[in-house]
């Protein structure tokens, strides 16, 4: 590999982008990066995404992050010329072999087969004869991009993607197979059917295919009695994967009762590091600036849980004294119909009704509970992550909700001054990884603005409209390969209208990342509310 096939760069605030010519590149630094973090070096990192043509590392808040970048150049180019390139994309590192059985009874069978020219019965032998290998996870917790597919069968994802695929559909696209992990929109042709769960949080490690895994697939009848053997399903650990947290202690003290959820109120803490190389994303508080500052109310840890509430709406009642406080979003609160502030503890005596009032700017409110909220944790944080489908889920009526034991010292009381909520948001911005695919560059989102937040916006992402960016020709038609993603990353889909990822996004994703929003402005993405206007300044 040559010094001129790879990059390392800064990726918005948070993360550093390694920019590589191959799978074979990507699997030897990916490995090299690995062992030097279990050697103490790269400090900072807490998540590592291999991808189609990159590793993506994420890094802890305050991390230096230029250090990190020379750092990361001293290891690749360590081994440019010497150890990346010299493993052919098929041969796979030394692990166990998985064997998934397979149903052949995929509705895409026949189009593939017109595609390629093929039998419908040679297209299942030639899937089923090939000995995969797990490239790099991604897309959603489970789901893993399987590299060795035959090349007669390389065809290209459907035009028109469906808008659900079942859990367990195995399917290919361009030089990838894949087993869908969960039901979700997808437009890769699907050949079959495996009732093998892939991914489970009770499991260590949880993803049954974790980068470099062996796998191959064994087709089965309809109704096959011998069903998935065990020998089959049981991979090494993997030795990169964190350790998990200790379930909570028997005797968790319940403080609140669920009235009335409201619209939706999540349990969120400030998220899970490093399972992002399977599909599991960080997740977290939406605005966790606000989350931080409503536990630094009450005494807490900034990262101890607490519930993110959607607009208002929210009742709980207190079964014991409690000590709670409200940040984020401003609006009206109440304690038995009397009014109380926000932004200041308030205490609560049992039986005594909180109200948590509509919201008469942004969309979320921080309630912080005095010990912090003691759920079980999942992969060792106890926030819910709507796409992935894991952590606690959304509070209903009746919810009774324990906490933790309350600091022993409660320290002076740090409050951030309250937002400034103007008209018009303005997100600046860092260069994304592929502001070269855009007319204008970076400059355009600025020139085409204000951009207007859509209906479509949720904790995984806002999509803003406005006037449409436009690709360079040369790259109109062109197809990106799938990279890491980060909280901030602002992606141009084929339509030119950008959609700007919150702290629920894939993991990876394959459209050009434009841009990234700075730091200290993504508290306003978990904020905006539909209708409301954007503007985005480069920094």
């Amino acid at each position: 590999m040559t010094a001129d096939a790879w990059s390392v760069a800064a990726f918005g605030d948070d993360a550093v982008l390694v920019t590589l010519p191959d799978l074979t590149a990507v699997r030897d630094v990916d490995a090299a990066l690995r062992s030097a973090r279990r050697a103490g070096a790269l400090a900072g990192v807490v998540d590592q995404v291999p991808a189609a043509a990159s590793v993506l590392l994420r890094v802890a808040a305050g991390a230096d992050l230029e250090t990190l970048v020379r750092d990361v150049e001293g290891e690749v180019a360590a081994l440019a010329g010497a150890t990346v390139g010299t493993r052919s994309a098929g041969e796979p590192a030394a692990s166990e072999l998985v064997t998934l059985p397979v149903r052949y009874d995929g509705p895409d069978l026949d189009e593939v087969a017109g595609l390629t020219g093929l039998t419908r019965d040679e297209v299942v032998r030639r899937h089923a004869a090939a000995e995969y290998t797990v490239a790099f996870g991604g897309f959603m917790p489970g789901f893993a991009y399987l590299v060795g597919l035959d090349p007669a069968l390389h065809v290209p994802r459907r035009e028109s993607p469906r808008e659900r695929v079942p859990a367990g559909a195995v399917a290919i696209a361009d030089r990838f197979s894949a087993v869908y992990s969960a039901a979700t929109p997808g437009g890769w042709r699907l050949l079959g059917t495996c009732d093998v769960a892939l991914f489970d949080v009770d499991r260590d490690p949880p993803a049954l295919l974790t980068p470099g895994t062996r796998v191959r697939f064994r087709g089965v009848p309809a109704a096959d009695p011998a069903g998935p053997r065990d020998a089959d399903l049981d991979p090494d650990p993997d030795p990169d994967a964190p350790e998990r947290a200790a379930p909570p202690a028997l005797g968790r003290t319940r403080a609140l009762t669920v009235l009335d959820p409201g619209t939706l109120t999540l349990v969120e803490d400030l998220g899970r590091a490093g399972w992002a190389h399977v599909g599991v994303g960080r997740a977290g508080a939406a605005d966790a600036e606000a989350l931080a500052l409503a536990n630094r109310l009450v005494g807490n840890a900034e990262g101890a849980a607490g519930l993110e509430v959607l607009l208002g709406g929210l009742r709980v009642r207190a079964d014991r004294p409690v000590t709670v406080a409200l940040a984020g979003a401003p609006g009206a609160a109440d304690v038995d119909g009397h009014p109380v502030g926000r932004h200041a503890p308030i205490e609560l005596a049992a039986g005594q009704v909180l109200h948590v009032g509509t919201a008469s700017r942004g969309l979320r409110v921080y309630l912080a509970v005095r010990g912090g909220l003691d759920v079980v944790p999942v992969l060792g944080s106890r926030s819910a992550d709507q796409l992935a489908g894991i952590g606690p889920a959304p509070l209903a009526a009746g919810d009774a909700l324990p906490v933790g034991p309350a600091p022993a010292d409660l320290p002076p009381v740090d409050v951030a001054p309250v937002r400034d909520w103007a008209s018009e948001v303005v997100l600046h911005l860092a260069p994304g990884p592929h502001a070269a695919w855009v007319e204008g560059g970076l400059e355009a989102l600025d020139r085409s603005g204000p951009w207007l937040v859509t209906p479509a916006t949720n904790r995984v992402a806002l999509r803003l409209d406005g006037t449409p960016l436009r690709r360079v020709p040369e790259r109109e038609h062109a197809e990106l390969p799938p990279a890491g993603l980060v909280p901030g990353a602002v992606q141009v889909p084929p339509d030119g209208r950008p959609i700007v990822f919150g702290i629920d996004h894939p993991v990876t994703g394959g459209y050009p990342v434009l841009a990234v929003v700075r730091r200290p402005d993504l508290h306003w993405l978990a904020q905006l509310r539909p209708g409301e206007r954007v503007r985005f300044v480069v920094r």
